[in-house]
């Protein structure tokens, strides 16, 4: 089976930093999109960042200049490295893979990606 597990995650004050990272199992073939994901209570969950088998990243606008996504496809992992946090970033994380390329501008739909960590939670305060 495929397994998706997120590490990391933690609290921390306004202003500092943490690195998620998702290690991904029982799969053969590299996923061709990986993303991070979060759902804030009583928020529909949102894209946070995602990159695909080439490396192309896309970040939403509220992490842009603070969050780098990066993955290792020979060890099947797949990081976030989260700085300048903000008490709005306060969510559980969710790492998300697709064997299928995804168009860009779709990267942010949850519903494209087939498999799903269970989350690791990120408190800012």
């Amino acid at each position: 089976d495929v397994q998706l597990v997120e590490s990391g995650g933690g609290s921390v004050q306004a202003g500092g930093s943490l690195r998620l990272s998702c290690s991904g199992s029982g799969y053969t073939y590299n996923s061709r999109c990986m993303a991070w994901f979060r759902q804030a209570p009583g928020k529909e969950r949102e894209g946070v960042a995602a990159v695909d088998e080439r490396f192309r990243r896309t970040y939403a606008d509220s992490v842009k200049g603070r969050f780098t996504i990066s993955r290792d496809n020979a060890e099947k992992i797949l990081c976030l490295q989260m700085d300048k946090l903000k008490p709005e970033d306060t969510a559980p994380y969710y790492c998300a893979a697709s064997l299928y390329m995804i168009q860009i501008q779709m990267r942010f739909r949850a519903g494209e990606y087939g498999w799903w960590g269970q989350g690791t939670q990120v408190t800012v305060s």
